[in-house]
């Protein structure tokens, strides 16, 4: 687990997480939160899964890349570590379309 091999690899940096799922889906995602949960060892920042962006329209969907067929079930998720002067950026992502 780098989290645990590497606590505070990313002290400076600020998470943002989004993630996307159909328009039904009203709650945050148990994947970003499980992950979030892991993510926050890595780095100082104050990030809660409060923070998470949580996209549930058709047209913020297709903005993060979600294909117009996967509308209706989809699992889209973006993690970054952004350095303080924004100069760096790191960034993990898995889909589900």
């Amino acid at each position: 687990d780098l989290a645990k091999k590497f606590p505070g690899a990313f002290d400076g940096y600020k998470i943002e997480v989004r993630e996307s799922h159909q328009k039904t889906k009203a709650d945050t995602s148990g994947t970003a939160k499980a992950v979030v949960a892991s993510l926050k060892d890595l780095s100082d920042d104050s990030f809660e899964v409060g923070d998470i962006e949580k996209i549930r329209d058709d047209e913020g969907a297709m903005a993060f890349r979600v294909p117009e067929d996967a509308l209706n079930g989809h699992a889209f998720h973006r993690y970054t570590f952004t350095s303080a002067d924004g100069t760096v950026e790191f960034a993990l992502e898995h889909n589900v379309a």
